[in-house]
Protein backbone atom coordinates (compact mmCIF):
# COMPACT_ATOMS: atom_id res chain seq x y z
CA UNK A 1 0.00 0.00 0.00
CA UNK A 2 1.21 3.27 -1.05
CA UNK A 3 2.04 6.11 2.06
CA UNK A 4 -0.33 8.34 0.66
CA UNK A 5 -2.90 5.64 0.83
CA UNK A 6 -1.88 4.83 4.03
CA UNK A 7 -1.69 7.88 5.52
CA UNK A 8 -5.44 8.99 3.82
CA UNK A 9 -6.68 5.97 6.52
CA UNK A 10 -5.18 6.92 9.15
CA UNK A 11 -6.55 10.31 9.04
CA UNK A 12 -10.13 8.72 8.74
CA UNK A 13 -9.85 6.09 11.48
CA UNK A 14 -6.56 7.10 13.38
CA UNK A 15 -3.56 5.35 14.34
CA UNK A 16 -5.54 2.66 16.88
CA UNK A 17 -7.62 1.89 14.61
CA UNK A 18 -5.41 0.98 11.22
CA UNK A 19 -2.74 -1.72 11.76
CA UNK A 20 -0.28 -3.24 9.35
CA UNK A 21 1.12 -5.36 12.09
CA UNK A 22 1.95 -8.67 10.44
CA UNK A 23 0.17 -10.83 13.97
CA UNK A 24 -3.09 -9.02 12.96
CA UNK A 25 -3.02 -9.22 9.18
CA UNK A 26 -2.19 -13.31 9.72
CA UNK A 27 -5.39 -13.20 11.98
CA UNK A 28 -7.27 -11.37 9.09
CA UNK A 29 -6.55 -13.69 6.39
CA UNK A 30 -9.15 -16.35 7.19
CA UNK A 31 -12.45 -17.45 8.89
CA UNK A 32 -14.07 -20.31 9.62
CA UNK A 33 -13.76 -21.85 6.15
CA UNK A 34 -10.92 -23.08 5.11
CA UNK A 35 -10.11 -20.38 2.73
CA UNK A 36 -7.30 -17.98 3.24
CA UNK A 37 -5.84 -14.62 2.07
CA UNK A 38 -3.41 -11.78 3.58
CA UNK A 39 -5.20 -8.47 3.00
CA UNK A 40 -2.79 -5.17 3.14
CA UNK A 41 -3.88 -3.51 6.16
CA UNK A 42 -7.23 -3.46 8.59
CA UNK A 43 -9.50 -1.26 9.91
CA UNK A 44 -11.58 -0.57 12.54
CA UNK A 45 -14.43 1.69 11.77
CA UNK A 46 -16.84 3.01 14.53
CA UNK A 47 -18.93 5.07 13.00
CA UNK A 48 -20.90 5.45 9.77
CA UNK A 49 -19.04 8.62 8.76
CA UNK A 50 -15.45 6.64 9.02
CA UNK A 51 -17.11 4.02 6.66
CA UNK A 52 -18.35 5.97 4.51
CA UNK A 53 -15.54 8.18 4.08
CA UNK A 54 -13.46 4.33 3.80
CA UNK A 55 -15.70 2.77 0.88
CA UNK A 56 -15.33 6.68 -0.90
CA UNK A 57 -11.73 6.60 -1.10
CA UNK A 58 -11.90 2.66 -1.70
CA UNK A 59 -13.18 3.16 -4.46
CA UNK A 60 -11.93 6.11 -5.83
CA UNK A 61 -8.45 4.32 -6.12
CA UNK A 62 -10.13 0.85 -6.85
CA UNK A 63 -8.78 -1.15 -3.49
CA UNK A 64 -10.71 -4.59 -2.10
CA UNK A 65 -12.77 -4.07 0.91
CA UNK A 66 -13.75 -6.85 2.69
CA UNK A 67 -16.27 -6.13 5.91
CA UNK A 68 -15.45 -8.57 8.69
CA UNK A 69 -17.59 -9.24 12.28
CA UNK A 70 -16.98 -11.84 14.08
CA UNK A 71 -15.15 -14.28 11.59
CA UNK A 72 -17.07 -17.06 12.45
CA UNK A 73 -19.23 -17.82 8.87
CA UNK A 74 -18.51 -21.00 6.98
CA UNK A 75 -17.94 -20.21 3.78
CA UNK A 76 -15.25 -17.76 3.72
CA UNK A 77 -17.25 -14.61 3.09
CA UNK A 78 -14.82 -13.10 5.51
CA UNK A 79 -11.58 -14.02 3.76
CA UNK A 80 -10.32 -11.10 1.80
CA UNK A 81 -10.11 -13.01 -1.68
CA UNK A 82 -8.51 -10.13 -3.07
CA UNK A 83 -5.87 -8.55 -0.80
CA UNK A 84 -6.94 -5.01 0.33
CA UNK A 85 -8.47 -3.63 3.14
CA UNK A 86 -10.31 -5.79 5.83
CA UNK A 87 -13.14 -3.37 7.22
CA UNK A 88 -13.88 -4.55 10.95
CA UNK A 89 -16.79 -3.46 12.40
CA UNK A 90 -16.84 -5.04 15.85
CA UNK A 91 -16.07 -2.02 17.37
CA UNK A 92 -19.72 -0.41 16.15
CA UNK A 93 -20.95 -2.51 19.25
CA UNK A 94 -23.68 0.09 20.54
CA UNK A 95 -27.26 -1.21 21.15
CA UNK A 96 -29.58 2.13 20.57
CA UNK A 97 -32.72 1.07 20.87
CA UNK A 98 -34.55 -1.05 22.64
CA UNK A 99 -38.29 -0.14 22.00
CA UNK A 100 -40.92 -2.75 23.65
CA UNK A 101 -44.09 -0.81 22.54
CA UNK A 102 -42.91 -1.15 18.74
CA UNK A 103 -41.31 -4.31 19.38
CA UNK A 104 -38.05 -3.46 17.79
CA UNK A 105 -34.36 -3.18 19.18
CA UNK A 106 -31.87 -0.88 17.25
CA UNK A 107 -28.58 -2.11 16.80
CA UNK A 108 -24.99 -1.51 15.48
CA UNK A 109 -23.90 -4.25 13.00
CA UNK A 110 -20.44 -5.66 16.06
CA UNK A 111 -23.32 -6.40 18.27
CA UNK A 112 -22.49 -9.91 19.44
CA UNK A 113 -25.75 -12.03 19.51
CA UNK A 114 -25.84 -13.22 22.52
CA UNK A 115 -25.47 -9.52 24.39
CA UNK A 116 -28.46 -8.55 22.58
CA UNK A 117 -30.17 -11.24 23.83
CA UNK A 118 -28.86 -10.51 27.37
CA UNK A 119 -30.15 -6.95 26.91
CA UNK A 120 -34.08 -7.92 25.88
CA UNK A 121 -33.82 -10.68 28.43
CA UNK A 122 -35.29 -8.24 31.22
CA UNK A 123 -38.17 -7.37 29.45
CA UNK A 124 -39.06 -10.91 28.58
CA UNK A 125 -38.78 -10.77 24.91
CA UNK A 126 -35.98 -12.15 22.60
CA UNK A 127 -34.61 -12.32 18.87
CA UNK A 128 -35.48 -15.55 17.63
CA UNK A 129 -32.95 -16.75 14.59
CA UNK A 130 -30.46 -18.35 16.67
CA UNK A 131 -27.17 -18.99 14.99
CA UNK A 132 -25.08 -22.03 16.66
CA UNK A 133 -22.21 -19.85 16.95
CA UNK A 134 -24.31 -17.14 18.96
CA UNK A 135 -21.89 -16.78 22.05
CA UNK A 136 -19.55 -15.07 19.58
CA UNK A 137 -20.85 -13.96 16.43
CA UNK A 138 -22.30 -10.59 15.41
CA UNK A 139 -26.07 -8.73 14.08
CA UNK A 140 -23.69 -7.64 10.96
CA UNK A 141 -22.81 -11.19 10.02
CA UNK A 142 -26.45 -12.49 10.84
CA UNK A 143 -27.43 -10.00 8.36
CA UNK A 144 -25.05 -10.44 6.21
CA UNK A 145 -25.95 -14.19 5.72
CA UNK A 146 -29.26 -14.53 6.41
CA UNK A 147 -28.58 -16.48 9.27
CA UNK A 148 -30.59 -19.07 10.50
CA UNK A 149 -30.65 -21.55 13.44
CA UNK A 150 -32.46 -24.24 15.46
CA UNK A 151 -35.47 -22.20 15.72
CA UNK A 152 -36.15 -21.72 12.32
CA UNK A 153 -38.83 -24.12 11.75
CA UNK A 154 -41.10 -22.61 13.85
CA UNK A 155 -39.78 -18.56 14.13
CA UNK A 156 -37.98 -18.36 10.89
CA UNK A 157 -34.16 -16.47 9.82
CA UNK A 158 -32.72 -13.12 10.16
CA UNK A 159 -34.32 -12.20 7.16
CA UNK A 160 -37.75 -12.35 8.69
CA UNK A 161 -36.74 -9.91 11.64
CA UNK A 162 -35.38 -6.90 9.83
CA UNK A 163 -36.82 -3.99 9.29
CA UNK A 164 -34.80 -1.31 8.53
CA UNK A 165 -30.96 -0.82 7.44
CA UNK A 166 -28.41 1.81 7.29
CA UNK A 167 -26.07 0.84 4.72
CA UNK A 168 -22.81 2.74 2.80
CA UNK A 169 -22.98 2.30 -0.65
CA UNK A 170 -19.60 1.51 -2.57
CA UNK A 171 -19.25 4.99 -3.73
CA UNK A 172 -19.44 5.91 -0.03
CA UNK A 173 -23.07 6.93 -0.03
CA UNK A 174 -25.06 6.17 3.04
CA UNK A 175 -28.75 5.05 2.16
CA UNK A 176 -31.64 4.22 4.75
CA UNK A 177 -33.59 1.48 3.58
CA UNK A 178 -36.88 0.18 5.18
CA UNK A 179 -39.14 1.34 7.82
CA UNK A 180 -40.26 0.92 11.53
CA UNK A 181 -43.46 -0.56 11.29
CA UNK A 182 -44.45 -4.27 10.77
CA UNK A 183 -45.31 -3.70 7.22
CA UNK A 184 -44.45 -1.75 4.31
CA UNK A 185 -45.46 -1.80 1.01
CA UNK A 186 -43.55 1.26 -0.31
CA UNK A 187 -41.24 0.76 -3.31
CA UNK A 188 -38.88 -1.49 -3.85
CA UNK A 189 -37.69 -4.20 -1.09
CA UNK A 190 -34.05 -2.69 -0.54
CA UNK A 191 -33.90 -4.06 2.88
CA UNK A 192 -34.80 -7.31 2.22
CA UNK A 193 -32.74 -7.16 -0.82
CA UNK A 194 -29.29 -6.54 1.20
CA UNK A 195 -29.99 -8.83 3.77
CA UNK A 196 -27.99 -12.09 2.55
CA UNK A 197 -25.96 -10.06 0.24
CA UNK A 198 -22.80 -11.01 1.78
CA UNK A 199 -20.89 -7.65 2.00
CA UNK A 200 -20.98 -7.29 -1.91
CA UNK A 201 -23.38 -4.74 -2.32
CA UNK A 202 -22.99 -2.02 0.67
CA UNK A 203 -21.71 -2.05 4.44
CA UNK A 204 -24.23 -2.59 6.83
CA UNK A 205 -24.07 0.08 9.68
CA UNK A 206 -27.19 -0.14 11.77
CA UNK A 207 -29.84 -2.52 11.74
CA UNK A 208 -32.94 -2.73 13.16
CA UNK A 209 -34.99 -6.06 13.93
CA UNK A 210 -38.13 -7.28 15.07
CA UNK A 211 -38.08 -8.92 18.41
CA UNK A 212 -40.78 -11.29 20.18
CA UNK A 213 -42.04 -12.70 23.93
CA UNK A 214 -39.78 -14.85 25.25
CA UNK A 215 -42.07 -18.24 25.04
CA UNK A 216 -42.04 -18.88 28.95
CA UNK A 217 -42.28 -22.81 28.82
CA UNK A 218 -40.75 -25.51 26.78
CA UNK A 219 -41.10 -29.09 26.46
CA UNK A 220 -38.47 -31.49 24.44
CA UNK A 221 -38.85 -35.28 23.72
CA UNK A 222 -36.97 -37.74 21.55
CA UNK A 223 -38.11 -40.25 19.19
CA UNK A 224 -35.97 -43.26 17.92
CA UNK A 225 -36.14 -44.77 14.35
CA UNK A 226 -34.80 -48.38 12.99
CA UNK A 227 -35.68 -46.67 9.59
CA UNK A 228 -34.67 -43.65 7.90
CA UNK A 229 -37.30 -43.35 5.61
CA UNK A 230 -40.08 -44.00 8.80
CA UNK A 231 -37.96 -40.63 10.19
CA UNK A 232 -38.48 -38.70 7.35
CA UNK A 233 -42.23 -39.32 7.26
CA UNK A 234 -42.65 -38.59 11.02
CA UNK A 235 -40.89 -35.05 10.16
CA UNK A 236 -43.39 -34.29 6.63
CA UNK A 237 -46.26 -35.57 9.04
CA UNK A 238 -45.69 -32.82 11.87
CA UNK A 239 -45.05 -30.26 9.40
CA UNK A 240 -48.44 -30.77 7.82
CA UNK A 241 -50.27 -30.94 10.69
CA UNK A 242 -51.71 -27.95 12.52
CA UNK A 243 -48.68 -28.31 15.21
CA UNK A 244 -45.31 -26.18 14.92
CA UNK A 245 -42.43 -27.44 16.98
CA UNK A 246 -40.22 -24.61 17.72
CA UNK A 247 -37.27 -27.60 17.22
CA UNK A 248 -37.51 -30.97 14.96
CA UNK A 249 -33.43 -31.62 14.57
CA UNK A 250 -32.28 -34.88 12.86
CA UNK A 251 -29.58 -37.28 13.34
CA UNK A 252 -29.18 -40.26 10.93
CA UNK A 253 -27.44 -43.63 11.88
CA UNK A 254 -23.71 -42.27 11.01
CA UNK A 255 -23.83 -39.16 13.15
CA UNK A 256 -25.00 -41.68 15.94
CA UNK A 257 -22.57 -44.69 15.44
CA UNK A 258 -20.06 -41.51 15.68
CA UNK A 259 -21.25 -40.07 18.88
CA UNK A 260 -20.96 -43.72 20.45
CA UNK A 261 -17.40 -44.19 19.66
CA UNK A 262 -16.00 -41.16 20.19
CA UNK A 263 -18.44 -39.04 22.57
CA UNK A 264 -19.00 -42.48 24.45
CA UNK A 265 -23.10 -42.03 24.56
CA UNK A 266 -25.00 -44.51 24.91
CA UNK A 267 -27.06 -44.59 21.90
CA UNK A 268 -29.58 -47.19 20.43
CA UNK A 269 -27.94 -48.92 16.50
CA UNK A 270 -30.88 -47.29 14.62
CA UNK A 271 -31.01 -45.33 11.38
CA UNK A 272 -32.35 -42.27 12.30
CA UNK A 273 -33.17 -39.69 15.86
CA UNK A 274 -35.30 -37.03 16.07
CA UNK A 275 -35.28 -34.30 18.58
CA UNK A 276 -38.26 -31.92 19.00
CA UNK A 277 -39.18 -28.94 20.84
CA UNK A 278 -42.41 -27.45 21.41
CA UNK A 279 -42.63 -24.14 23.37
CA UNK A 280 -44.89 -21.38 24.56
CA UNK A 281 -46.90 -19.07 27.07
CA UNK A 282 -48.60 -21.58 28.71
CA UNK A 283 -47.42 -25.36 30.27
CA UNK A 284 -50.95 -27.25 28.86
CA UNK A 285 -50.79 -25.60 25.36
CA UNK A 286 -46.68 -26.93 25.41
CA UNK A 287 -47.56 -30.25 26.54
CA UNK A 288 -50.49 -30.79 24.11
CA UNK A 289 -48.07 -29.56 21.68
CA UNK A 290 -45.63 -32.48 22.01
CA UNK A 291 -48.53 -35.04 22.90
CA UNK A 292 -50.06 -34.58 19.19
CA UNK A 293 -45.98 -35.02 17.69
CA UNK A 294 -45.29 -38.16 19.61
CA UNK A 295 -48.42 -39.38 18.74
CA UNK A 296 -47.37 -38.90 15.09
CA UNK A 297 -44.17 -40.29 15.65
CA UNK A 298 -45.63 -43.37 17.06
CA UNK A 299 -47.63 -43.37 13.99
CA UNK A 300 -44.81 -43.25 11.82
CA UNK A 301 -43.47 -46.70 13.44
CA UNK A 302 -40.92 -44.68 15.76
CA UNK A 303 -39.38 -47.55 17.89
CA UNK A 304 -39.49 -44.88 20.78
CA UNK A 305 -40.44 -41.83 21.92
CA UNK A 306 -38.94 -40.40 25.26
CA UNK A 307 -40.80 -37.53 26.72
CA UNK A 308 -38.95 -35.56 29.18
CA UNK A 309 -40.82 -34.22 32.63
CA UNK A 310 -38.62 -32.13 33.74
CA UNK A 311 -35.56 -29.41 32.62
CA UNK A 312 -32.92 -31.95 34.05
CA UNK A 313 -34.25 -34.69 31.80
CA UNK A 314 -34.81 -32.41 28.77
CA UNK A 315 -30.83 -31.39 28.79
CA UNK A 316 -29.96 -35.45 29.00
CA UNK A 317 -32.01 -36.00 25.53
CA UNK A 318 -29.94 -32.66 24.10
CA UNK A 319 -26.88 -34.28 24.69
CA UNK A 320 -26.43 -36.18 21.59
CA UNK A 321 -27.33 -32.88 19.25
CA UNK A 322 -25.20 -31.34 21.29
CA UNK A 323 -22.27 -33.42 21.63
CA UNK A 324 -21.72 -33.21 17.74
CA UNK A 325 -19.06 -30.56 17.70
CA UNK A 326 -17.18 -32.20 20.61
CA UNK A 327 -17.13 -34.99 19.03
CA UNK A 328 -15.43 -33.54 16.07
CA UNK A 329 -12.09 -33.03 17.84
CA UNK A 330 -11.93 -36.55 18.82
CA UNK A 331 -12.26 -37.90 15.33
CA UNK A 332 -8.79 -36.65 13.94
CA UNK A 333 -9.90 -35.96 10.44
CA UNK A 334 -10.37 -32.88 8.53
CA UNK A 335 -14.03 -32.40 7.55
CA UNK A 336 -16.11 -30.48 5.20
CA UNK A 337 -19.64 -28.98 7.26
CA UNK A 338 -22.33 -28.18 4.84
CA UNK A 339 -25.89 -27.08 4.65
CA UNK A 340 -27.87 -28.05 2.23
CA UNK A 341 -31.48 -27.24 2.48
CA UNK A 342 -34.16 -29.51 0.63
CA UNK A 343 -37.93 -29.39 0.90
CA UNK A 344 -39.33 -31.36 3.81
CA UNK A 345 -40.76 -34.00 2.04
CA UNK A 346 -37.35 -34.98 0.37
CA UNK A 347 -35.53 -35.03 3.63
CA UNK A 348 -35.35 -39.24 3.58
CA UNK A 349 -34.38 -39.63 -0.22
CA UNK A 350 -31.32 -36.99 0.32
CA UNK A 351 -29.99 -38.68 3.02
CA UNK A 352 -30.63 -42.11 1.39
CA UNK A 353 -29.29 -40.87 -1.55
CA UNK A 354 -26.04 -38.92 0.08
CA UNK A 355 -25.26 -42.48 1.46
CA UNK A 356 -25.40 -43.78 -1.66
CA UNK A 357 -22.60 -41.09 -2.90
CA UNK A 358 -20.59 -41.66 -0.39
CA UNK A 359 -19.77 -45.49 -0.90
CA UNK A 360 -19.14 -44.42 -4.60
CA UNK A 361 -16.76 -41.84 -3.63
CA UNK A 362 -15.28 -43.81 -0.90
CA UNK A 363 -15.31 -40.87 1.69
CA UNK A 364 -17.21 -41.20 4.94
CA UNK A 365 -20.16 -38.65 5.86
CA UNK A 366 -22.96 -37.58 8.33
CA UNK A 367 -25.64 -36.18 8.15
CA UNK A 368 -27.35 -33.76 11.16
CA UNK A 369 -29.97 -30.97 11.11
CA UNK A 370 -32.82 -28.61 11.08
CA UNK A 371 -35.15 -31.05 9.80
CA UNK A 372 -38.29 -29.35 10.21
CA UNK A 373 -36.99 -26.63 7.35
CA UNK A 374 -34.73 -28.94 5.47
CA UNK A 375 -32.04 -27.67 6.29
CA UNK A 376 -29.52 -30.62 6.45
CA UNK A 377 -25.74 -30.77 8.14
CA UNK A 378 -23.69 -33.08 5.62
CA UNK A 379 -20.37 -33.37 7.05
CA UNK A 380 -17.50 -35.37 4.54
CA UNK A 381 -14.53 -36.64 6.48
CA UNK A 382 -11.24 -37.13 5.12
CA UNK A 383 -7.53 -37.01 5.63
CA UNK A 384 -6.38 -33.54 4.79
CA UNK A 385 -2.90 -34.99 4.06
CA UNK A 386 -3.71 -37.91 1.84
CA UNK A 387 -4.23 -36.54 -1.84
CA UNK A 388 -6.04 -39.27 -2.77
CA UNK A 389 -8.42 -38.41 -0.48
CA UNK A 390 -8.71 -34.69 -1.19
CA UNK A 391 -8.96 -35.43 -4.58
CA UNK A 392 -11.71 -37.21 -4.04
CA UNK A 393 -13.52 -34.58 -1.92
CA UNK A 394 -14.60 -32.08 -4.63
CA UNK A 395 -16.33 -34.35 -6.54
CA UNK A 396 -18.37 -35.62 -3.99
CA UNK A 397 -19.11 -32.11 -2.67
CA UNK A 398 -20.23 -31.20 -6.33
CA UNK A 399 -22.23 -34.94 -6.31
CA UNK A 400 -24.21 -33.51 -3.05
CA UNK A 401 -24.77 -29.91 -3.62
CA UNK A 402 -26.00 -31.17 -7.69
CA UNK A 403 -28.72 -33.81 -5.76
CA UNK A 404 -30.11 -30.88 -3.40
CA UNK A 405 -30.34 -28.85 -6.46
CA UNK A 406 -32.54 -32.28 -8.48
CA UNK A 407 -34.45 -32.35 -5.58
CA UNK A 408 -35.59 -28.87 -5.32
CA UNK A 409 -33.34 -27.79 -2.60
CA UNK A 410 -30.71 -24.68 -2.34
CA UNK A 411 -27.13 -24.58 -1.71
CA UNK A 412 -27.62 -23.01 1.32
CA UNK A 413 -30.03 -22.64 3.98
CA UNK A 414 -27.97 -20.42 6.61
CA UNK A 415 -23.92 -20.27 5.86
CA UNK A 416 -24.19 -18.44 3.06
CA UNK A 417 -22.46 -18.82 -0.66
CA UNK A 418 -19.03 -17.18 -0.28
CA UNK A 419 -16.15 -18.69 -1.59
CA UNK A 420 -16.80 -22.20 -0.61
CA UNK A 421 -20.17 -22.79 -2.70
CA UNK A 422 -19.62 -20.08 -5.38
CA UNK A 423 -18.94 -22.69 -8.26
CA UNK A 424 -21.86 -24.60 -7.35
CA UNK A 425 -24.50 -21.47 -8.04
CA UNK A 426 -25.27 -21.95 -12.02
CA UNK A 427 -26.43 -26.06 -10.24
CA UNK A 428 -29.67 -23.58 -8.31
CA UNK A 429 -29.72 -20.25 -10.20
CA UNK A 430 -30.16 -20.18 -14.22
CA UNK A 431 -28.13 -18.36 -16.49
CA UNK A 432 -30.63 -15.15 -16.54
CA UNK A 433 -30.88 -14.93 -12.99
CA UNK A 434 -27.01 -15.24 -12.11
CA UNK A 435 -26.89 -12.02 -15.17
CA UNK A 436 -29.15 -10.26 -13.41
CA UNK A 437 -27.60 -11.11 -9.99
CA UNK A 438 -24.04 -9.32 -11.53
CA UNK A 439 -25.98 -6.94 -13.35
CA UNK A 440 -27.17 -5.68 -9.67
CA UNK A 441 -23.75 -6.08 -8.52
CA UNK A 442 -22.32 -3.56 -11.22
CA UNK A 443 -24.99 -1.00 -10.70
CA UNK A 444 -24.41 -0.92 -7.15
CA UNK A 445 -20.30 -1.57 -7.14
CA UNK A 446 -19.47 -0.72 -10.30
CA UNK A 447 -15.77 -1.06 -9.39
CA UNK A 448 -15.82 -3.89 -7.83
CA UNK A 449 -14.17 -3.46 -4.32
CA UNK A 450 -16.99 -4.34 -2.07
CA UNK A 451 -15.97 -8.33 -1.00
CA UNK A 452 -15.16 -9.17 -4.86
CA UNK A 453 -14.35 -12.92 -5.32
CA UNK A 454 -17.53 -13.92 -3.47
CA UNK A 455 -21.25 -15.23 -4.59
CA UNK A 456 -19.68 -16.21 -8.49
CA UNK A 457 -20.34 -12.38 -9.11
CA UNK A 458 -17.49 -10.67 -11.07
CA UNK A 459 -13.90 -10.20 -9.46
Amino acid sequence: MDEKTRQALLDIVGEENFTENIIDLVSYTYDASSYEHRPDCALWAISTEQVSRILSMANEKGIPVTPRGAGTGLGGLAVPARGGIVLDVTRMNSILEICIPDRLAVVQPGVVYADLQSALAPYGFFFPPDPASGVVCTLGGNVATNAGGLHAVKYGTTRDYVLCLEAVLASGEVMRVGARTMKTSSGYDLCRFLVGSEGTLAVITEITLKIAPQPSHRATALAVFHKLEDAGQAVTRVMHSEVTPSVLELLDGSVISLLREHAHLDLPEVEALLLVETDGMTESYVRFQLTKIAEMFRGCNAAEVEVAATMREAELLWKARKSIGGMMGAIHLDYAPEDITVPMSQIATFLRRSEELSRVHGLDLFNFGHAGDGNLHTNILYDGKDPDQVARLEPLLYELHKLACDLGGTLSGEHGIGMTKAKYMPLEHDPTALKTMRKLKQALDPNNILNPGKMMLPG
